[in-house]
């Protein structure tokens, strides 16, 4: 640890439900005695402090700090204690903004589970150019969304380059099967999304481009294909409904590309969808699904289908999936890609608990560690994906001990 910081890694936001989570991952698979020297931070003193109770007599030993997140004295103050900021707090366009521009002004590095694309580019917007001249390696997207996808896409890439010796030019990814619930943290970032692109044309315009969050000069590209309904997919002899984190999945893999220099070539399409089974059955389920998420959508976007939805269907901010659910919880994705000469390659990616929350304590959690590992010298500061900053380190770490499994098939 550079002996310049206190601490390796400033969990924020260890009060809310995610980040309880975090914190208890954090204590059961690196301890307080430990190499890794991290402390929990939030608003409210007495809230830290029950939840470090809640965590056992083992959590005893852990610092608590306290900072506002529209204080921006104390957000200075917190982010220089440390190597790495954890941070669970959102929605992240209420949230966040101070607290990015706090660990770019310490040269502190950042990690976060955003899926807001809006606010990844407004924040690409406002310190894109500067942020090279800052020590600090900013990681968006460290969770659910969307580590399985980008260190999927990854994965199977640097397989294909070494079997086929070029890239794959097309690659799909399917959700074969995921069983857990939404938080109601994660519903409040999906509406307020909603409505800044309700309120803000720009805004809707910057959710429509999959390249919207790449470098400013490659915003544009090759046309992607996107699963908008019931969908017959001959690769997977399925049929395939709309991914409702698709589309931050695919802006992410998108920019890794481009971040990367295009390893994936120039002319690289992605797409991703759920499978819904083969024949009569398989077609029914994909008209289904693709009409309750319009449905959805629809009600979300009428003030009084919001009202009904906030009122008696979607879970408040705080909560989230009970313990039963996050442990019995699973997801299984499978990628299949094609090179420009049509050779193919296929590969799946599975977790262990329910993907939004169990899954995604542990995957943020293990991109901070590598991320607090990292020498300065090993990447410039800037903004970057998973698997552009953290690579072969991470996935290597997801599979040891965050119950990730990346692997081929035949």
């Amino acid at each position: 640890m550079n002996q310049a910081h206190h601490y390796d890694i400033i969990l924020w936001g260890a009060t809310g439900f995610t980040g309880q989570l975090v914190a208890e991952y954090l204590l059961k698979q690196y301890g307080t005695q430990a190499d890794l020297r991290w402390a929990m931070a939030g608003r409210s003193q007495a809230k830290l402090e029950q939840v470090r109770q809640q965590l056992g007599q083992q959590a005893a030993e852990i610092p608590l700090l306290q900072a506002d997140s529209n204080d921006r004295a104390s957000l200075d103050a917190l982010v220089s204690q440390t190597r790495v900021v954890l941070t669970t707090v959102g929605p992240y366009a209420l949230y966040g903004s101070e607290l990015v521009a706090a660990c770019l002004a310490a040269g502190t590095d950042y990690c976060d589970l955003t899926g807001e694309v809006p606010w990844m580019r407004q924040m690409l917007d406002l310190h894109g150019e500067t942020a090279g001249s800052s020590d600090a390696r900013i990681v968006h997207c460290c969770g659910f969304d969307s580590i399985p996808s980008d260190m999927g896409v990854w994965f199977l890439q640097q397989a294909a380059i070494e079997k086929f010796g070029q890239p794959l030019q097309r690659v799909k990814l399917r959700v074969k099967a995921a069983k857990g619930g939404l938080s109601g943290g994660t519903y409040a970032s999906m509406m307020a999304i909603g409505d800044q692109a309700r309120r803000d044309k720009s805004v809707a315009a910057i959710l429509k481009n999959p390249y919207a969050i790449c470098p400013p000069d490659g915003r544009k590209g090759t046309r992607q294909p996107y699963v908008s309904g019931p969908h017959f997919d001959s690769d997977f002899n399925a049929w395939t409904a709309p991914f409702v984190m698709a589309a931050i999945n695919t802006r992410i893999v998108n920019r890794s590309n481009a971040l990367a220099g295009y390893p994936y070539g120039d002319k690289f399409s992605y797409d991703e969808a759920m499978l819904m089974g083969k024949g009569f059955s398989g077609r029914m389920r994909a008209t289904t699904v693709s009409l309750g998420m319009g449905a959805f959508l629809v009600a979300s976007g009428l003030a009084p289908g919001k009202a009904i939805l906030n009122k008696f269907v979607l879970p408040k901010p705080g909560e989230g999936p009970s313990l039963e659910q996050r442990e019995t919880g699973f997801f299984k994705m499978l990628l299949w890609g094609k090179t420009a000469d049509n050779q193919t390659l296929k590969a799946e990616v599975t977790g262990d608990r329910d993907p939004g929350y169990g899954s995604t304590s542990k995957m943020i959690s293990e991109a901070a560690v590598v991320l607090s590992q990292l020498d300065k010298t090993a990447l410039d500061g800037g903004f970057y994906t998973p698997s552009v900053a953290l690579g072969e380190t991470l996935l290597d770490r997801l599979q040891a001990n965050a119950g990730l499994g990346f692997k081929l098939r035949d």
